[in-house]
Formats: structure tokens, sequence, C-alpha cells
């Protein structure tokens, strides 16, 4: 966490376009019809309403989930910062997601769509599910998985990975899934951390073409991780790849013997009992071990499921995210399944075969809600509108945004281009330590390109400066929120004082890291991480406004900005800018968009530095890692790079 010794961020994008939804669509809205009953038709006199009135709205969306034994109280924060929801009720996600859909027509309806990278497809029903959960939750059985050990999955996208994640949660076990692209030490640091008993992985995967030899990788992270007894194999490729006699076991020899009607109770968890850990990357670069539990968590995320998605019987979803992310345990994984919602399971890459391949997986499934991260809609712009013109993507009636702030021009783009001039967009902002959106539009709310408009039902989010005092509207601040939701972070695994600081960098509120403003209109237009922030002769920028400044050019796809230290302005600014197909770089148009930018935010703004690039340093979710082209660019030690793509 920063330590906010600069004041705020100054506001210098000017975003005017409001688009507003049609009656219709607000009429069937889910929200709509939440709100009516509480009394309410204006969102955000209901918003006032569920702050003053949070523990009645949560109650609500937790008694529409099955509970083995109801809670006693639904908040206590007696030991700040450390709280608790829904005390000393009994839950499991997993009978949430499978087991209350049996016997009623969700269990014969679609889980999920499941579109391989070369090609291969599968189609998997709720009780396919339900099934194939059962017999591997007997399988990690036989191997001595119970309730609190911690399993590690190195999985591709295929549907066995959402397998592995609910046999492990069904058994009370606590998951920890680590992205398949990752590398050996990665996978081993957090095994290492988590303390894995399991690894479960496969021999192989198809990723852009290319074959992956992912048990190699498994093999050199196990081989250093001192608490691991086996190494389950899924066999994606059939490949020959070695086992280790003892520990290796495959995973259909592992269920081989094991009846396809087999039933393994759900484990009755304490609602705060661990679900998962999920390392993340701070700041400093050593990732961190978020810990989510049971009952909050499934509240939060079926919650935003319901209302930031208006989720309905016949949509199918597509959440792009991998599993190995948060964004796809709450939005591929859990939200969808426990909402008995259809999804499409994706292990390819947007541009692979061709650069229409989103488009395509919309077209042959009918997708009616897709979301998607702005660096998949920025990367896509590049290759022009003729790719996504080849489909019909009429089936799409929602558009979702996820993993960064989206640039004005992007969200124009991905509205007007894709959503065919009308669709809303749902811009979501939320962390891996929230669980589920917390800044977000619903369907009824009018849209403005670039802000995530509203907080959630319940979430008393604020601009701040460093003291923790409201700044208004109009200027920039410090993103807090004043009240712990269900669906957040309960701790850092096995390192509480790396919790508190998001408590304690600004007193008693959850710190986000994030600068940020609000209009007149009460939207949040989110301005880029704090340690990202431009110290320019007094002016304090965020990032993601100058590279919205840049990507509103018609010719620029991309675009990353740094600080580099100056005599004079104390910093300069400095760009990193990925053009769009067909445009040249050249003098002449590194001064075109100098004066771009000119016009659009004013002279304080404009780089004294622009440097034409082929690619920009990412995570694999998708976030430009501009602590990484800063201390490359300052020639500074780079820290940890695990989550990075290239």
């Amino acid at each position: 966490m920063s330590d906010l010794k600069s004041e705020a961020t100054d506001h210098v994008l000017n975003e005017l376009r409001v688009f507003t939804p049609s009656q219709e669509v607000v009429d069937n809205a889910n929200i709509t019809a939440y709100m009516h009953s509480k009394g309410y038709t204006d969102f955000h006199e209901f918003h006032k309403w569920s702050v003053e009135n949070r523990f009645e709205f949560w109650d609500d969306m937790a008694n529409e989930l099955h509970w083995f034994k109801k809670w006693e109280n639904t908040f206590e924060w007696t030991q700040k910062p450390f709280f608790r929801w829904f005390t000393e009720g009994k839950f499991n996600i997993v009978y949430n997601c499978l087991d209350r859909h049996m016997g009623t027509p969700v269990e014969n309806k679609v889980a999920y769509y499941w579109e391989g990278d070369n090609g291969d497809t599968r189609t998997i029903t709720y009780k396919d599910l339900y099934q194939q959960v059962n017999r591997f939750a007997a399988g990690l059985q036989k191997l001595g998985v119970k309730k609190g050990d911690r399993v590690g999955i190195y999985l591709p996208a295929v549907p066995e990975q959402a397998v592995a994640l609910l046999a492990v949660a069904r058994l009370g076990a606590v998951h920890s899934v680590v992205f398949a692209g990752f590398a050996a030490h990665a996978l081993r640091d957090r095994c290492v951390d988590a303390e894995a008993k399991i690894i479960i992985t496969a021999d192989g995967n198809y990723r852009g073409g290319k074959l992956v030899d992912l048990k190699k990788t498994a093999d050199e992270a196990a081989a250093e991780v001192p608490t691991l007894e086996h190494v389950v194999v899924y066999q994606r490729l059939g490949t020959e790849v070695p086992m280790k006699e003892g520990r290796d076991i495959w995973w259909h020899d592992l269920v081989a013997d094991i009846p396809e009607d087999v039933v393994v109770p759900c484990e009755e968890m304490d609602s705060e009992d661990m679900l998962y850990i999920l390392y993340t990357s701070g700041s400093t670069g050593k990732p961190k071990g978020v810990v989510h539990v049971h009952g909050g968590y499934a509240v939060g995320v079926y919650a935003t499921m319901k209302f930031t998605f208006d989720i309905k019987p016949e949509d199918v979803f597509w959440c792009t995210a991998d599993a190995g992310w948060v964004t796809g345990h709450s939005y591929l994984l859990y939200g969808p399944l426990m909402t008995g919602a259809t999804s499409v399971y994706f292990e390819g890459i947007p541009t692979y075969p061709n650069p229409d391949r989103f488009w395509e997986v919309c077209a042959k499934y009918k997708v009616s809600i897709f979301y998607t991260a702005p660096t998949a809609i920025r990367s896509l712009m590049r290759f022009g509108e003729e790719w996504p013109q080849k489909h019909d993507l009429s089936s799409l009636r929602l558009l979702g945004s996820v993993g960064e702030p989206i640039n004005p021009e992007a969200w124009m783009w991905y509205r007007d281009v894709i959503g065919r001039h009308e669709l809303p967009i749902m811009d979501t902002w939320w962390q891996t330590e929230t669980g589920a959106h917390m800044i977000t539009p619903n369907v009824t709310l009018p849209l403005k390109p670039g802000s995530a408009t509203w907080p959630f039902p319940t979430i008393e989010a604020d601009v701040v400066d460093k003291d923790g005092s409201s700044v208004g509207h109009e200027k920039g601040g410090f993103l807090v929120i004043r009240h712990p939701w269900p669906s957040q972070m309960r701790t850092i695994f096995r390192d509480a004082a790396r919790y508190e600081t998001y408590w304690n960098t600004i007193a008693d509120v959850y710190f986000a890291g994030d600068a940020v403003h609000r209009d007149n209109d009460g939207y949040f237009w989110i301005q880029g991480r704090v340690d990202d922030v431009i110290k320019v002769s007094g002016h304090r920028l965020g990032s993601m406004e100058i590279e919205s400044s840049l990507v509103s050019h018609p010719a620029v796809a991309e675009a990353a900005a740094i600080g580099k230290p100056d005599p004079m302005k104390g910093e300069h600014v400095k760009v990193f800018v990925i053009l769009k197909n067909g445009y040249e770089a050249s003098p002449e148009m590194e001064k075109e968009l100098k004066l771009h930018v000119r016009s659009n935010v004013g002279p304080v703004a404009v780089p004294d530095e622009l440097e034409f690039v082929p690619s920009l340093p990412k995570t694999r979710s998708g976030k430009i890692m501009r602590r990484v082209i800063r201390a490359k660019e300052l020639g500074e030690p780079i820290g940890d790079t695990s989550t990075l793509d290239n």
C-alpha cells in the first residue's frame, strides 16, 4: 500500500456523453423488482435505503440460498479490522451450485458449453457436472483430502478445472488455483505458502494453437513443495509424460472404480470457514494469499450476478476469464452456477485462429451476456470492425467490462460495434480482495463511457483525502469503502499484518489503492492505481486519463503512461503507444498524438516523451503493468514477474 504522502489526483478527463436505458429494460430488470418490493422506483433513493438497511438487504440475498443451519447474527465487527458475516450459519457453496438444482428443471439444463482452443467442444448439464464433481470428490477422499486441507489447482480452462474446484470445496478443503500459464517458481511459491497437500494438473493443453507442457512445469514446482503428497494428472492431450511412482496418479485412474451415481455429502461448513486462497501480486510484486470464505463470499457473488448482470433463466452467459483469476472464480464458476445459468467455458485466446474468435463463439452459442476485459476490447479494436461484422451477434443483450478502467473510446467501440449502438455495458470495478462487484452499473442506470457509475447496493464508497475526509464532487481523491460487505476477503493467509494495511493506511476505512473522482451526478471515475499517479509541476495526473486521451485518437490501440524524474517539473510524462493496424510510427504521428492530448485534456498532460512499441507488459488477466514499465525505463529492480504474460 502507498503511504499517501502526496495529495489526491487532479481530474483532467471530461466525458459528457450519457446513454439512458429503455423503459422496457428498466421495467423488466431484476433490480427494479427488488426495489419495488422495498417501495422504491428511483435507484439513488433505493441505494440510500440499502446503506441504512444493509443487514436487511444481505439477509434477503442470503435467504435465497440454501443453509444447513440459519445464521444467528448477520454481522459482527468486534475486533476491527476483522469481521464476520452470518455467524453460526452452516453452509456449503457447492450445495448451492449443484445439489439444490437436482430434482428441479435446472438439473437437465446446460451448465457449460465448453469450447477448446483447437475447436473441441463439450456440452455439460447440471446433472453431468453434479455426477463428475461427486466422483472426483470421492477420488480425492481416497487420497486423504479432508476439511481444511489445501489443494493446488494448475489446470487449463477445461471442464475438469471447474470439477476440481467444486470437488475440493465440496469436501470442505481449500482450493488455491494457479493460472496454467504461470512458471514453475510461481506455482511452487504459492503451493509452499499454502502448504498444499495435493496438486491437480494436466499433461498439457493448447493455447493459441501451441502445445503447453503443464506436467513438466508442475513437476519442477512439486519437487520443492515439502507438504505435497500427490499430483493428480488430467489427460488433456494424451501425450506421454513422466509419472512419479507413489506420488502421481492419472485422474481417470483415480475415479475408474467409483460409480457414476456416487454421492459424497457436502461438508457442512461454518459460514466463516475458508473456501479458497487466491494469490494476487501486490504493488511490491510479492504475491499475497487472499482468503475468501464460504458464506459471505457466496452471498455477495450471488447478489451481483443477479443485479449487475440481470441474469435470467434463458440467458447464455460468457465470462471470458480463466478460473485462475478472481473473475473466473466469481463469474465463470460460482456466480453462474448458484443462479442456475448456462455459461460458455473457453480454453482459447481472442485472436486464435483469427481475430474474430470471440464473436464466432458468441454467435455459435447465442451468448446473451458477454463479460470481458478492456485489454481484450482494445486489442480487438486494432483489427477493425470487419471481424465482428462477419457474425450474427443479435443474441447479445448485455455487455460487461472487468479488470481495469475502460477508456471512453474503447467503451464506445464496444457499445457501437459489438452492442449495435444500443447495448448497455456493465463496467465493473472490484478486486480480488472484494470478491464481487463494488462499483458497477445495473441495467436501470444511465451510463457514461468510462465511468463505473454507482456503488452496488449497501456499498458505502467515498472519495477522500489522505486524512480520510471526503473531498466532495469533481475533485480527485482516494477510493475507500466505509463498511465491510459479505464477499470481502477475511485476511491474507498467514499474514494478518498485511491484511490490516487495507484498513489502517487511511484510518478505519477499506482503502482500495485507487485514485478516483466523483462527478456532480455521483458517478465514480477510476483514475488508476495510486502508485501510478504522475506528479507534474504540482499536478497529480492519473495514468488512466492520459492513456484515455491517447486511445481516443483513431490511430491508437493501447497506451501506457509513466512518470519519469524531472529536475524542473518533479516528473514528466512518458507514454508508450501501440498503433492500430494500418498506421505507421513516424515523427509526424508523434507530433499529432501530442497535439491530440493537448486539445483533449490540456497542456499539463502532454507527454514529453512518446515511444511507439509493438506490445506492453501485462498480467495474464490483462492489466498493464506500469510498475514493470517504470522499473525497466529507470533501470530499477523489476521484482516478481510471475503474473506477467509478456
